[in-house]
């Protein structure tokens, strides 16, 4: 390494040396995605005991976030696995490994978290480890890599005091290590930076008749110039792209050309575009702002006066759209959307009013109103982040309604009790040959009311039934029927055993008729067909489904009876999506 003296008192420290906090939980970092808990078992394992192993996933892909936590049964042992597999190599990238802190204020204190830039490619992280570990107690310490494991030349140190971390930049900045002078100075967040201190200023609308000489010459107003670049269009420097780059000795000379710089008169009377040079990433994230507030503007000013229309014959234009509502009173403006690669319309379009009242009147009067081929469907018109916490709520209802509908029909399982009976825990010619009590058996109006998969039998457990259990149990309630009292009312025989999918059928009917609400019913039916749809399209299963469930009742319980026309109407749905995207 460099030719540093480092004093005999400062020598390197171990992690274990310091401080260490009462939970034997450690914080594995910088992990590839397919990294999973039986990999860090077998690691972490041969340090001692491990208590428990999560990786940390998204909760809706399922995809390793690249943190994990290890907790082991004693401090000793985390303390060693801190030692010991810090920077370890696993699936061929090192790991970081640090202790655990539940409070958040820790984590994200960035008093005592340092910068260090200009590193050698040698520098790995346990190389920066041990520059920087005689000064304190580090928490965290990396190199940034790229994807083939080099170095990018910077990295980041982060100390348990901001004592040590002034320390180290007293003694580390600007010291030479392999050949290169080091920078180590105070980490700042992205937005902390965004903003701040800048020297580098971008020019746009610049004149075609000016030369590199005269664009120089204009900002050289401003304060000293360290480099200047004229983009050209050839290799004429002359011939440029109309903007530029001038890169200031001082932020305070750059501030003063944003600020000046736009009044620098022209040849063609057009002023300059003069400011803060920015990243392309930080640019693209600027419009973005800048076009969804547009957008949010937009969609404040028409709300509850742009209406959704869907179901258009592929021959509806803009004016037929415009004829069709023009009865319920002044259009500001309709469009019928279409594919930009053919020109096809998409089968949907939006109708602007002038006011809410006749927004109202259209929303009421062409709803389900037959035009064509299909019934239009009208709705008002919401922006996407609406439309998804729409559909997310939903969502969130349907399955709270799901769970209820199960514990419905589908009781919970018993708690296993000394002396019960549960079928998970006996062969399944031990659950044939058991016999039942003889009474068992509730009323038949409350038999009725469950699936004939999951008739109630025993002592409150509720168990599928079968054939041999169903024999014993009619001869024994014969038995009974001749020695019992005459005022006692005989058990009721259960209804025989039907095929699964006509019994399904009936059940589903009955409960339909059971509901009046229309919105009920299709929740329901949703209900069973979604899991059909499922198997077939998983990622589309929900967008899928919602589009089934706009058919009428009977058809949609000819689908689930189908299975041909069911696949039939999917693929059709399929092409709809696809077409749509």
């Amino acid at each position: 390494m460099a030719t540093q003296v480092i004093p005999q008192a400062q020598l390197p420290v171990s992690a274990s040396s310091f401080s260490v906090p009462v939970s034997p939980s450690l914080y594995v970092g910088d992990l590839q995605h397919d990294v999973t808990e039986a990999l860090l078992f077998e690691i972490f394992s041969n340090v001692g005991p491990v208590s428990s192993i999560r990786v940390c996933r998204d909760s809706v892909t399922r995809r390793s976030l690249g943190y994990a936590y290890v907790n082991f049964h004693s401090v000793a042992d985390a303390e060693r696995a801190l030692d010991t597999l810090n920077f370890h190599a696993i699936k061929g990238f090192p790991c970081r490994v640090m202790w655990s802190h539940r409070d958040p204020s820790v984590r994200r204190n960035a008093s005592g978290n340092l910068f260090v830039k200009n590193l050698a490619p040698t520098i790995d992280h346990k190389a920066l480890y041990d520059i920087f570990s005689p000064f304190g107690s580090i928490l965290s310490c990396k190199v940034a890599i790229d994807a083939d494991l080099k170095s990018k030349g910077f990295g980041f140190v982060h100390f348990a005091t901001e004592e040590s971390a002034e320390k180290a930049i007293e003694k580390v900045n600007d010291e030479t290590f392999e050949g290169l002078k080091v920078f180590v100075g105070k980490f700042e967040r992205r937005q902390d930076r965004t903003g701040g201190r800048f020297t580098n200023v971008y020019v746009k609308n610049i004149p075609k008749t000016w030369t590199k000489n005269k664009f120089q010459q204009e900002f050289e107003k401003f304060g000293k110039i360290t480099s200047l670049c004229l983009p050209s269009n050839s290799e004429n420097e002359d011939d440029h792209k109309g903007f530029g780059y001038v890169n200031y000795s001082s932020h305070e000379e750059a501030l003063n050309a944003v600020q000046e710089g736009k009044n620098i008169s022209t040849d063609n009377g057009v002023s300059l575009f003069v400011d803060r040079f920015q990243k392309s990433s930080e640019r693209k994230a600027f419009l973005e702002r800048v076009s969804q507030n547009i957008r949010r503007e937009r969609a404040e000013k028409t709300k509850n006066l742009n209406l959704y229309v869907k179901n258009l014959d592929d021959d509806v234009d803009d004016e037929r759209l415009r004829e069709m509502f023009s009865e319920y009173g002044q259009i500001t403006s309709v469009v019928v959307m279409r594919d930009p690669r053919n020109q096809v319309s998409r089968g949907f379009g939006f109708v602007c009013f002038a006011t809410e009242a006749d927004a109202e009147k259209a929303l009421n009067g062409m709803r389900l109103k037959p035009v064509g081929k299909k019934p239009l469907f009208v709705a008002r018109a919401q922006r996407k982040e609406e439309r998804r916490i729409l559909l997310e709520n939903e969502f969130q209802t349907s399955m709270v309604q799901r769970m209820q509908y199960s514990q419905l029909f589908y009781p919970p399982a018993v708690v296993a009790q000394p002396g019960m009976y549960y079928p998970q825990m006996y062969p399944r010619r031990m659950h044939q040959q058991m016999p039942i009590r003889a009474g068992a058996y509730p009323p038949q109006a409350a038999v009725a009311a469950y699936p004939a998969q999951l008739k109630p039998r025993g002592r409150g457990g509720y168990f599928p039934p079968t054939r041999g259990a169903m024999s014993q149990n009619r001869s024994s309630n014969t038995r009974n029927r001749v020695n019992q009292p005459r005022n006692h009312q005989p058990p009721v025989t259960p209804a025989p055993i039907v095929p699964q999918s006509s019994q399904q059928g009936r059940d589903l009917t009955s409960i339909l008729a059971a509901e009046t609400s229309p919105e009920r019913q299709k929740n329901i039916l949703g209900e069973r067909l979604f899991p059909l749809v499922q198997k077939e399209h998983p990622q589309l299963a929900g967008k899928i489904t919602g589009m089934l469930l706009e058919m009428d009742v009977s058809e949609i319980l000819n689908l689930l009876d189908s299975p041909t026309e069911r696949l039939a109407k999917i693929q059709e749905a399929l092409d709809v999506l696809n077409a749509n995207q």
